[in-house]
């Protein structure tokens, strides 16, 4: 079965646990009241514009939304049944929103995913509400610690099971793994969604007053909400801004542009094969497009020199990852990645530079992404020998392991290369120039 049959298969069982869910919440539900249906309406309005406006999370290829305050609060508040009606009601009116269009073949394939967003979302709202079924609770009224417990308990089966469902559908459809990607996003977004969860339950507190009690949380979760985006957005524009300076690189060494995204697809892919987790995998990428974002301090008659460099030009050109590496230190997005750009051209026996690191020392990170780049290197026409084949840079990787590259890294490095397709063969007459550059 092809991974798209698998994702298909994924998407029509959790489809039919919700359209299971859905019916019996319909079936059991009585007439709300007046107040109730008050609350359900602006409770729809208001987790619409929270989904519509939700907060794209590039660096994690993830969003996050303040509907899942929205979520919580109508499963405390209107009890299970009203709260599974609300959410039905609401995200598939926001997807609609957001993919429905004119065109016939847009329809078409945006039915599964918009099956899976409400499904997932209708299930993890019937399982949390369960929860309070099962404590013989339809409300939650907060004037008892045991309220509190329960409110807890709800919200890390919300929080497992909505991360559960994404992280699954993304570990069949890109074969990431599900366990380390899974623990990687609890760790990322555990504070968002607490944050979120302590607004739900304000929302709850403030309706056991009164109703109309509601409209003040709003503001504190909407100044959440923009705080959030706000944060995003900056820490988004500093990463396409040192993005496009290294695309820019571009105008003076176009090998150099292209080969930092070749690197960075290809660290990746490593990684995966090593068993990384998301966190580590997002590192690379990110680190990996920068990593020679200091060639911009390399005079062009050393950057752009079609001969073999004199040994003062090697040491401007060993600057490189050094400068990098400031570059980007102070950007918040940046510095976790900094060590791993600035050792990205160490050596596993310790010949490497800038500071001469030596096997382990070196950061696990800094070590993929050298590896991707020797590969990248090796397998690119350069202006002073055609690109080898792929038998030959498999021999000259083998004779790089241990004494260039990890050799654990170096093992994920020829499986991913055995699994490319054959490429025709290059010049081998001429022998490589070091791979330092």
């Amino acid at each position: 079965m092809t991974r798209s049959a698998f994702a298909n298969a994924y998407v029509a069982v959790l489809s039919i646990l919700a359209l299971a869910a859905l019916g019996y919440a319909c079936a059991q539900v009585s007439l709300p009241s007046t107040e109730e249906t008050a609350i359900v309406l602006v409770f729809i309005v208001l987790a619409v514009l929270a989904e519509v406006y939700a907060t794209w999370v590039p660096a994690y290829n993830w969003e996050i939304s303040s509907s899942i305050a929205i979520c919580l609060a109508s499963v405390f508040i209107l009890g299970p049944l009203l709260a599974i009606i609300v959410v039905f009601v609401s995200s598939f009116l926001s997807e609609l929103f957001l993919r429905w269009n004119s065109d016939g073949a847009e329809t078409t394939t945006g039915f599964v995913p918009i099956a899976f967003n409400v499904s997932q979302l209708l299930i993890t709202v019937s399982c949390a509400g369960l929860l309070l079924s099962l404590f013989e609770r339809q409300t939650l009224q907060l004037k008892e610690l045991v309220d509190f417990a329960l409110a807890i308990a709800v919200f890390a089966v919300y929080f497992v099971l909505n991360l559960s469902f994404v992280i699954g559908i993304v570990s069949i459809t890109e074969r990431k793994p599900f366990f380390h990607s899974l623990m990687g996003s609890i760790r990322q977004f555990f504070m968002q969604y607490l944050v979120l969860c302590v607004s739900a339950l304000l929302l709850t507190a403030l309706y056991s007053i009164s109703a109309w009690h509601i409209l003040l949380a709003l503001f504190p979760l909407i100044l959440v909400h923009i705080s959030f985006r706000g944060y995003v957005k900056l820490q988004t524009e500093a990463r396409n801004t040192f993005e496009r300076i290294s695309q820019l690189l571009d105008a003076r060494d176009h090998y150099t542009a292209v080969h930092s995204m070749e690197v960075a697809e290809l660290a990746v892919k490593i990684g995966l094969e090593m068993g990384l987790g998301q966190r580590e995998i997002e590192q690379i990428d990110i680190a990996s497009r920068v990593h020679d974002i200091g060639k911009v301090a390399i005079p062009d008659a050393i950057l752009l020199k079609r001969g073999r460099l004199f040994e003062e030009e090697w040491a401007k050109m060993r600057e490189h990852p050094v400068i990098s590496a400031e570059l980007i230190a102070g950007i918040e997005i940046y510095s976790p990645v900094a060590k791993a750009v600035r050792h990205e051209h160490e050596r596993w026996d310790g010949t490497g530079y800038p500071d001469g690191l030596k096997g382990e020392e070196i950061p696990l990170l800094a070590r993929v992404i050298a590896a991707a780049d020797i590969y990248n290197a090796l397998t690119t026409d350069r202006p002073y020998r055609k690109a080898f084949n792929k038998d030959e840079t498999i021999r000259m990787i083998d004779e790089m392991t241990e004494i260039e590259l990890d050799p654990t890294v170096a093992a994920a490095l020829l499986r991913v290369i055995d699994a490319m397709p054959v490429e025709q063969p290059g010049d081998l007459s001429k022998s490589p120039q070091s791979m330092e550059a």
